[in-house]
């Protein structure tokens, strides 16, 4: 590598450094704001200003989110809850699903700018098993990234980077992450609709609903919905053996 090349490559792969930076500084200094019992606190305060300043409370609450996200901040499931806190169910979970959105696809895009195009050509000029599983990646994008996203397992930081190191397209990425995490953002911001009743009696939010059968049912039936095209193709390819 060139001394001109040198500094081109960290200047690529600056912004996804400044990100993991932020990430662990965010970690140890943000842990004890962005918790339940700081939203608990400081609700009377949060709806007065919301009351007062409408449209100003949601811009600025969907760029915090985008910025939580973003850098990999802690506290992005209280801020969940607190968009439904704000504002309800209704709009409240287009406005953490668009601060979530607009967060991923700026991790993504660092990601990819540092770091994706190279290892997406690596892994193309690869052979054996490593070669496969990208080709089937590729094959079935639209179904691999509703499938990261629905799936309550995979954390949305890796479901962030995984898809800028395997040339998926921007629009793609973008269009997949908005409505794949839908369902799980309308679970969480209507638990967090009903925070005023649950700080009333003094209580806590049951925030593993999403495990329940009521919730984690149709989810997984829109895991299966996505899975479907994967497997129908596989059973095509075998028939035509």
């Amino acid at each position: 590598m060139t001394e001109a090349t040198q500094p081109n490559a960290l200047l690529k792969r600056l912004p996804i450094i400044v990100i993991g930076v932020v990430a662990v500084l965010g970690a140890y200094f943000l842990r004890d704001y962005l918790t339940f019992d700081a939203l608990a606190e400081n609700r009377e305060a949060l709806i007065a200003f919301r009351d007062a300043n409408y449209l100003l409370t949601v811009l600025v609450f969907i760029a915090i989110y985008t910025v939580a996200v973003a850098f990999s901040l802690p506290g992005a499931l209280i801020l969940t809850l607190s968009g439904g806190f704000l504002f309800s169910t209704f709009p409240g979970f287009l406005f953490n699903v668009t601060g979530a959105t607009i967060g991923a696809t700026a991790i993504f895009l660092a990601a990819r700018w540092g770091f994706g195009k190279q290892l997406g050509a690596k892994l193309e000029g690869s052979d054996g098993i490593v070669k496969k599983i990208k080709d089937g990646i590729d094959e079935n994008q639209w179904s691999m990234l509703f499938l990261i996203r629905l799936v309550p397992a995979v954390p949305f930081f890796l479901a962030n980077l995984i898809p800028s190191f395997l040339e998926v397209p921007l629009r793609r990425f973008v269009i997949s992450t908005f409505f794949g995490i839908i369902p799980g953002s309308i679970v969480y911001t209507s638990v967090g609709a009903g925070l005023g009743e649950v700080f009333a009696n003094g209580e806590t939010p049951n925030l593993g609903i999403i495990f329940e059968p009521h919730i984690l049912l149709p989810i997984i039936g829109l895991c299966v919905l996505a899975v479907l095209p994967i497997l129908i193709k596989a059973v095509r390819g075998k028939k035509g053996l």
